[in-house]
């Protein structure tokens, strides 16, 4: 089963500010929530987990990850991941392109575009769930990345001192909002119970 999405984030920072916060492949998955990078193996590859858990229910995947491009010229990160969960049930792959246009000197915008492909159990839960499931997860995502990259502008000062500390992460949410999700969840089950009412 497959999922397509293009979102589109709005960041208050410069294009320059955001293209440098997209480079950091550890610290842009660290804004996905339930996301974590768990190993560097190279500059383009990486070894990471994702956790989804709603009520009594989570799903668990660890998988890689390898930066395809790096466009300086056009701000444009595109990398791919796949993984399977714990229990070996279910497969996930990934295919994401973003790239940063500026808006002015203090804001800029985030175009992101993706395929997710989900096979197993994983897949039963159909395209309509997962669609409503990734609009969760980009939402967050988009949040948290706002947060990074404000917190990175605001180094930006003191970039020229050599004794300057790295820029700590901002905390952010460990795992997806459950409720938030369950009630997507509960919204389309509702919306296809009804039309299959009309029907």
């Amino acid at each position: 089963m497959k999922v397509q999405l293009a979102k589109t984030f709005a960041l208050p920072a410069s294009a320059d500010s955001a293209w440098v916060l997209l480079q950091e492949i550890e610290r842009v998955a660290g804004c996905v929530p339930g996301a974590r990078i768990t190993e560097r193996l190279d500059d383009r590859h990486y070894k990471g987990t994702m956790a989804v858990k709603f009520g009594p229910a989570s799903m668990s995947f660890r998988g890689e990850v390898e930066v395809m491009a790096l466009e300086p010229a056009s701000k444009t990160l595109r990398m791919v991941g796949k993984g399977t969960d714990t229990t070996g049930s279910s497969g996930a792959s990934m295919d994401l392109t973003a790239r940063v246009e500026p808006i002015d000197g203090s804001s800029c915008r985030l175009l992101g575009t993706s395929e997710v492909t989900m096979s197993g159990k994983a897949a039963a839960f159909g395209s309509r769930m997962m669609s409503s499931v990734a609009d969760q997860v980009l939402k967050q995502f988009g949040d948290n990345l706002g947060v990074q990259v404000q917190a990175l502008q605001a180094q930006a000062p003191a970039a020229g001192q050599a004794a300057a500390a790295p820029t700590p992460a901002p905390p952010g949410p460990t795992q997806l909002n459950g409720l938030a999700l369950l009630w997507a969840i509960v919204k389309d089950w509702l919306r296809s119970l009804f039309t299959a009412k009309r029907a």
